[in-house]
């Protein structure tokens, strides 16, 4: 076999090739494998794949639950050099057909339940031509190569061709503007960019090529993990990764919609380490079931609670370090295109989301192209240059706008916007897109949206923008209340002020059963500017 590169697939194979024998990989519910199995299981696929033709660079997409066999198939595309692409499993129709097609999928890994809407778009995508169903359960009739037939039929004797840094993994993201987007990452890229160089649990640091690796899996710190969010999301898929090049033991979540007790149950049971979440989405209701149950959990093993890709609150964070006055708790700002980009310093930052330390890889740039002077209180979009992605599948256009190159070095912009304070630290505020214009002053959701997780009886809320006849906008709280409350306006503008600037506070409120987020937690403005426009809202005030 050739000298392992960086590329994940040599990295997860080396790791599996490195840890104790009988060491778990992977717990998903009742399924249990050690690394050897995972590898194993991967290997079967992958030489299932190359007999039916896959080629590298081709597109296979993953269509999938949090299971084992997520992961199998991620791994097994990566050792034959294809390309994994994610599924949202909540599309349907239009949805589906755009992601097929704009994908060029050749191939398919699958629940069983989801053959009916794939066979209603195999004539419309002439490209699919295999695919392959994972059993789960479900009655429903097709035509797919049965998984597991797949696998027995195949041999698990690794003889694959030589892989590279530069192969490709495209990470499908977005949906509450416009279309998905396909980000394309080479690996040595999204290995130091989204991945921290499998650095996070060893003193050296970042691993500076794969002949690192074996002695980092003998000798660091063994843990077990547990990302909460599907695998589909960019955030959980990205710590399993980490996870298993580190020789870690990976928990995912079987459910199909995050219970806060039940999640408590699993880390308990498996005596789970670290805790990954998407925000307060996931955070609220995982504190709600430790108020509820505050006895009922025996939780020693936990000293780490990490977040990315969603706020997390100041008022949830202080939560949870009720419950573990020793917890490690961390803020991670980043995107699908910026991978881990920074952690929050906790300093506060002026009243934005979070501040972050400027440097080499990250910085302020404005939307033409300048970069912000610290102090100037000009903003800009949040950047990142360094390890990132190469642009957008499919979509030259997006690229070139997204990812540009200043003073010889390739920076991609984020739609985050923000400034530099004098010292230098980067005030994060939120999406330029969702951003509320009244009487002139720019207002931005989340940090509204922060002021008001303070109160007592918000479960969940988004703050949106209206018209306004005499200030173009004003501040609208779309509010889930938590179980028999029901907030008035007045007590959300009381406790708003107390944390923001009066012109900032809620003037209008809207009680929800449920606000609209995305599948993987995320909030989806768009949908809740629509139903405010439209008076679809059960309450309103």
């Amino acid at each position: 076999m050739s000298e392992a590169v960086l590329n994940l697939a040599d990295l997860l194979e080396i790791a599996s090739d490195t840890v104790p024998e009988d060491r778990e990989a992977i717990i998903c519910g009742e399924q249990r494998y050690s690394y050897r199995q995972f590898d194993e299981r991967a290997t079967r696929l992958a030489n299932y794949l190359l007999a039916q033709g896959i080629q590298p660079g081709q597109h296979i997409g993953i269509y999938l639950y949090n299971s084992a066999e997520y992961l199998e198939a991620t791994l097994a595309c990566m050792k034959v050099r294809a390309v994994p692409i994610n599924i949202n499993y909540r599309y349907v129709g239009e949805e589906l057909h755009y992601i097929f097609d704009n994908a060029d999928l050749v191939a398919l890994i699958h629940g069983r339940e989801f053959s009916e809407l794939i066979a209603q778009l195999r004539s419309q995508t002439p490209k699919l031509k295999l695919c392959i169903a994972v059993a789960d359960g479900s009655a429903v009739d097709s035509d797919a190569i049965d998984y597991e037939t797949a696998l027995a039929e195949s041999s698990p004797e690794r003889d694959f061709a030589p892989r590279s840094e530069d192969d490709l993994f495209i990470l499908y993201t977005g949906g509450t503007t416009g279309m998905p987007k396909g980000v394309m990452w080479p690996h040595k890229d999204l290995i130091y960019g989204s991945l921290g160089g499998f650095g996070h649990y060893h003193p050296d640091g970042p691993i500076k090529s794969a002949s690192d690796l074996p002695s980092r899996v003998r000798e660091g710190l063994y843990l077990r993990g547990m990302p909460l969010a599907p695998l589909m999301h960019g955030a959980c898929w990205w710590y399993s990764c980490i996870a298993l090049g580190s020789g870690q033991t990976l928990v995912l979540n079987p459910a199909r919609s995050l219970d806060g007790e039940q999640a408590w149950d699993i880390a308990e049971a498996e005596q789970i380490n670290a805790l990954t979440i998407v925000g307060d989405a996931m955070g609220i209701p995982l504190l709600d079931a430790l108020r509820a149950h505050p006895e009922r959990w025996k939780l020693d093993n936990l000293f780490h609670i990490g977040s990315g890709g969603e706020v997390f609150s100041e008022s949830v964070q202080q939560g949870f370090k009720e419950f573990f006055p020793n917890l490690v708790i961390s803020n991670t700002f980043g995107s699908s295109e910026t991978g881990m980009q920074g952690l929050d310093d906790g300093t506060g930052g002026g009243g934005g989301l979070g501040r972050i330390a400027r440097g080499e890889q990250a910085d302020v740039i404005t939307e033409d192209h300048r970069f912000v002077e610290p102090g100037s209180g000009e903003q800009g979009y949040l950047s990142r240059s360094g390890h990132v992605p190469v642009g957008y599948y499919n979509d030259a256009e997006r690229t070139a706008r997204t990812v540009v190159t200043l003073n010889g070095k390739r920076w991609v912009l984020t739609g985050d916007l923000a400034t530099i304070d004098a010292d230098g630290g980067i005030v994060i505020f939120g999406r330029g897109s969702n951003c509320i214009n009244s009487g002139g002053e720019k207002i931005f959701p989340e940090e509204v949206e922060q002021s008001l997780k303070h109160h007592p009886e918000i479960f969940d809320v988004l703050v949106v923008g209206v018209a306004d006849e005499r200030f173009t906008e004003r501040v609208c709280a779309v509010v889930c209340a938590r179980d028999g409350a029901r907030p008035s306006l007045a007590s959300l503008q009381e406790e708003s002020r107390r944390h923001i600037a009066g012109y900032k506070v809620p003037r209008e409120l809207h009680l929800v059963a449920e606000v609209p987020r995305t599948p993987s937690g995320k909030p989806d403005y768009p949908v809740a500017r629509k139903l405010v426009a439209t008076g679809e809202f059960r309450h309103s005030e």
